[in-house]
């Protein structure tokens, strides 16, 4: 496997005090969140809690809007107004241990799905870093709706 460098242009540095049922927080403070282990996972599911995957959700969710939205500026194409939903799911997996699954939903508005899908697949091949780091690693899909 080849080994890639990245030039970092922004890092986010987070600590986590007390693992799943605990507290994370970034260094600047912009993100401070009470986790609890869901009480499908067999934990306390204490109200007004995250998960590492409601958070995981929401910054693919984020990343992958963004680099859509770079897609498309490169390609002269519109994509305001774009829906990004991303589903994430944690369970057991074959070998051990526990995986993540994506089910990425992608609704953009201005556009029809036929013009929508290679910028969105081009997004997922191409640019979004999140994609890059998870490609092979987890079950994915990856759905288009345009207008």
């Amino acid at each position: 496997m080849a080994a890639y460098t990245i030039k970092p242009l922004v890092t986010a540095t987070a600590t986590n005090t007390g693992g799943r049922n605990g507290h994370s927080e970034t260094t600047d403070h912009s993100v401070s969140v009470d986790l609890s282990v869901r009480k499908e996972m067999g934990g306390p599911g204490l109200p007004n809690t995250t998960t590492p995957e409601h958070l995981f959700a929401a910054g693919y969710a984020a990343c992958f809007g963004g680099a859509l939205e770079f897609v498309a500026h490169q390609h002269k194409k519109d994509v305001s107004g774009t829906v990004v939903t991303c589903e994430t799911s944690v369970g057991p997996r074959e070998g051990g241990g526990f995986g993540i699954a994506v089910k990425m939903h992608v609704k953009v508005p201005k556009l029809s799905a036929d013009e929508a899908r290679p910028l969105v697949e081009e997004t997922h091949e191409k640019v979004c870093p999140y994609s890059h780091a998870t490609r092979g690693n987890i079950d994915f899909a990856l759905e288009v709706e345009g207008a």
